[in-house]
């Protein structure tokens, strides 16, 4: 049988993408009649982190358990890969012991490194090009609040970063318009911008995008940039998304944020926790989504 991963939202086709929404949608309602459906019974997650994480662990574990399976976590300091065995020999030896391997990780090739050697699914947790998992709460909580999606239109404001990229590839797999608008030294990834031209549009003025239907940001420094932190507080001064940003996007606009949030910087408390943010069912829908991801590649 063939392994299928999931290392950038590309690996699902827009049916099956649309098919996986629905079915999260599911599991969400279920979770909240108290059923729990016991699929993955003895089903065990290897989960590698190589970076922090709060949202992305809590709602793998949590969702193995729904199902009946166990996660196992695992830290740089847990295994031989942190001291040095190759991803080649690490996959190898961990997709025979279990059933579906989690990867949070700096480089984008090393998850696709070690989904290359593995016998089992390999999800992208996290690396510093993509986040694809993260795409699926925020299509989940876009359509359980505005419904079809197909042709509307988001923002983006703030850094072309790895969320950034996941948001640009959706864009073209759920069929809306998405504004990317960063400074002129963050592009998104140009090949990416090329690739998914027909459905995004990069600006560097922050007034550029107007009438959206949803705006998105993140932090204005990610994991392993905290030094550059004061530097990039000044850079990103412009795209902070405040209430008079808001004002200008269409009047039932969404805030999202995939958190953790910085208000002040990137966001005023204004923003995320006013009437328009829905960024708390955002960081919930993690939870449903990854279910109903896991349940898809190990069916």
């Amino acid at each position: 049988m063939t392994v299928r991963h999931f290392l950038t939202l590309k690996d699902l086709s827009p049916t099956e993408l649309k098919q996986l929404i629905i079915r999260a949608g599911e599991l969400k309602a279920a979770l909240k009649n108290g059923q729990y459906p016991v699929t993955l019974k003895r089903q065990v997650m290897g989960m590698i982190f190589e970076k922090s994480s709060t949202r992305t662990r809590i709602s793998f574990e949590t969702g193995m358990a729904h199902f009946g399976g166990h996660a196992l976590f695992l830290s740089p300091r847990d295994t031989q890969l942190g001291r040095g065995e190759s991803i080649e020999d690490s996959a190898r030896v961990i997709s025979r012991m279990v059933d579906i391997v989690v990867i949070r990780t700096t480089g984008h090739d090393r998850v696709e490194k070690f989904a290359a050697h593995s016998q089992v699914p390999v999800i992208n947790a996290l690396t510093d090009s993509y986040h694809p998992c993260q795409l699926l709460a925020d299509m989940l909580t876009w359509q359980e609040r505005r419904g079809d999606i197909t042709g509307r239109r988001a923002v983006w404001i703030g850094d072309g970063n790895n969320v950034c990229h996941s948001w640009m590839n959706a864009a073209q797999l759920f069929d809306f318009e998405l504004d990317v608008i960063t400074p002129e030294s963050n592009r998104p990834n140009e090949t990416l911008l090329a690739q998914t031209s027909s459905h995004v549009n990069w600006d560097s003025d922050p007034g550029a995008s107007k009438g959206a239907d949803l705006v998105v940001t993140d932090t204005w420094a990610s994991m392993g940039q905290e030094d550059e932190k004061n530097d990039r507080a000044e850079l990103f001064k412009p795209y902070q998304v405040d209430q008079a940003f808001m004002q200008s996007a269409a009047s039932d606009a969404l805030f999202m944020h995939c958190l953790p949030a910085y208000r002040g910087q990137e966001v005023t408390a204004e923003v995320i926790d006013g009437p328009q943010s829905v960024v708390w069912d955002e960081a919930e829908n993690r939870l449903h989504a990854q279910k109903a991801l896991v349940e898809l590649l190990l069916s």
